[in-house]
Formats: structure tokens, C-alpha cells, sequence
């Protein structure tokens, strides 16, 4: 496991969620989506009840910045098998599924992706 994953569990619920909902600035030239998707990961561990809600949110305002083009955002994902971090293996294959997406600049399927997570997280 490399250090930007194994550092999660020493930090505080509330520097989780500082880290996500600043992905972008937190994520060191990597998917932002990365750092949101560790925090949320972290933070549903544990249990805190907002996370969920503000996981989507993040990732919608960052699929936005993306597919308007108004940022440059990064593609490098030192993390490829950060969806191995869950047990829902569905929600796995659609994280995975989904920055596929982003890497191959396909903003439209990747939105469709984001709306399946979203709809598997609320249920």
C-alpha cells in the first residue's frame, strides 16, 4: 500500500473530509477523483453519515470542472487499484469503470458511470 493511502487512517474525520471536498487541491498531480474516492472510503469506514453526500457532491463538481473544460485537471492515476478498497464489488467495477472514462477524456459515458454510483451509494 503506498504512503497516500496509508496515511488515511491517522487522520481526523474532519481532515477527511477537509481532503474531500478539496480534492483538487489536496490531490498532487494525480485524479482528484483519487484523493475524494480514499477519503469517502476512509470516512464510510468509520461511519460518518455525511460523507456519502458529499463524496457525490465532489465527484459532480469535478466531473462538471472536467467536461467544461474550465480547469485542468489531472489523468495520472498512480492508483489503479484503489477500487479494490471496497467490498461492493458492483461499485468497484463502476469506479473503475469510471476513471477509465476520465483517462480517455470520455466525459459523456463517465457521467452515466457517476449517475450508477450515485444511485448504488443511495441505495
Amino acid at each position: 500500500m503506498d504512503t497516500f493511502l496509508s496515511s488515511l487512517p491517522e487522520l481526523s474525520e474532519r481532515d477527511l473530509l477537509r481532503r474531500l471536498r478539496n480534492a483538487v487541491r489536496e490531490a498532487n498531480n494525480e485524479m482528484p477523483e483519487s484523493v475524494a474516492w480514499a477519503s469517502w472510503i476512509e470516512l464510510d469506514r468509520r461511519g460518518v453519515g455525511n460523507a456519502t453526500g458529499t463524496f457525490i457532491s465532489t465527484l459532480k463538481h469535478l466531473h462538471n470542472r472536467r467536461a467544461m473544460g474550465v480547469a485542468e485537471l489531472s489523468i495520472d492515476d498512480p492508483h489503479l487499484d484503489e477500487h479494490r478498497l471496497t467490498d461492493d464489488r458492483l461499485l468497484s467495477e463502476l469506479w473503475r469503470a469510471y476513471k477509465r472514462c476520465l483517462r480517455d477524456h470520455r466525459t459523456g459515458p463517465a457521467w452515466h458511470l457517476l449517475c450508477e454510483i450515485e444511485e448504488r451509494l443511495s441505495a
